[in-house]
């Protein structure tokens, strides 16, 4: 067999490493931007280590204990969960129909799915002000509409439920319509056909969604139940924003504080990097069990899709 010349060898070594070539940047940048502050976080976790007085002395699971035996990290997880379970569950739901809907022959469906987007692009601040006037404790939107019908006020910021509900309808308004978008780009890759094909045996609108729409798009499914997962659970902008308090620390008693912003009153309020760097690896374990399941009630979902 002849030997290569140079031009056959390169050629080779172009296809064999080009790719590795192509996408190391994004896992270079990872690892400066993303590994390292997380390893750094867990190294910084079991240390005493203060904002002034930088690194002290290795407190082993000191940190991790005093955070767990914490009544405001207790208070914060249920306020956390109970915010995500609000959000990200109606979120995800109501993208979904949104997208099958505009998948569908609707007219003017450019400007529908242009417009649901809308919500995205309001910069969180004005999102804050804007929900402010409807969930106002005393001149609020809301609170004028239930007095319209003779109900009582509701104390948005004070009741924690109410505050939760608040919060999520905010979540709920800002996201449900790019959640929406990425359903619709996942529905348009189904083959037509399909859906013809359960027509002419006589399934409906509801279950070629069911059996044919939902299976079909599983991966991306996974995909946007897992990132609102991730994004419910580190909730931190709404919620802050929403605080009319001078502490904002999650309302007068935290009724609405959430884990990121304990990380945050941990190290900027108490200066102690330990106990936040420590709440911080806590909140991505949360994360890691939620997506899990997650993962897992998307995979009975699609199965079920497969049965029917």
């Amino acid at each position: 067999m002849p030997a290569l010349s140079w031009r056959h060898r390169l050629a080779r070594w172009d296809v064999r490493f080009s790719p590795y070539l192509y996408v190391s940047p994004f896992f270079m940048l990872f690892l400066v931007i993303g590994l390292f502050p997380l390893l750094y976080t867990a190294y910084v976790s079991f240390f005493d280590w203060s904002l002034i007085g930088g690194k002290g002395e290795f407190v082993g699971l000191d940190n991790y204990r005093a955070v767990l035996g914490n009544p405001y990290f207790t208070k914060s997880l249920v306020n956390t969960i109970s915010i995500f379970l609000l959000s990200s569950v109606p979120q995800v739901l109501i993208a979904l129909s949104l997208a099958g809907l505009l998948d569908t022959r609707l007219r003017g469906r450019t400007w529908w799915r242009m417009s649901i987007l809308l919500p995205f692009v309001v910069a969180p601040a004005a999102v804050a002000i804007i929900f402010g006037s409807v969930f106002g404790d005393r001149y609020g939107l809301v609170n004028q509409a239930l007095g319209w019908i003779g109900a009582g006020p509701i104390h948005w910021h004070v009741d924690r439920l109410a505050s939760h509900l608040a919060i999520a309808t905010m979540v709920n308004w800002r996201w449900t319509g790019y959640n929406a978008l990425i359903f619709l780009a996942a529905m348009q890759a189904v083959p037509r056909d399909l859906y013809e094909s359960a027509g002419l045996d006589g399934a409906g609108k509801v279950r070629q969604f069911i059996s044919i729409t939902i299976p079909m798009i599983r991966p991306t499914l996974i995909f946007v139940m897992i990132t609102s997962t991730i994004g419910g659970l580190q909730i931190f902008t709404e919620p802050r924003l929403f605080d009319n308090t001078v502490a904002h620390n999650g309302g007068s008693d935290r009724q609405f504080s959430t884990i990121t912003m304990l990380i945050y009153d941990f190290g900027w309020h108490l200066r102690d990097f330990g106990r936040a760097s420590a709440t911080a690896w806590l909140l991505l374990l949360i994360i890691l069990v939620f997506a899990g399941l997650n993962l897992l009630l998307s995979r009975r979902i699609g199965a079920l899709g497969d049965r029917r």
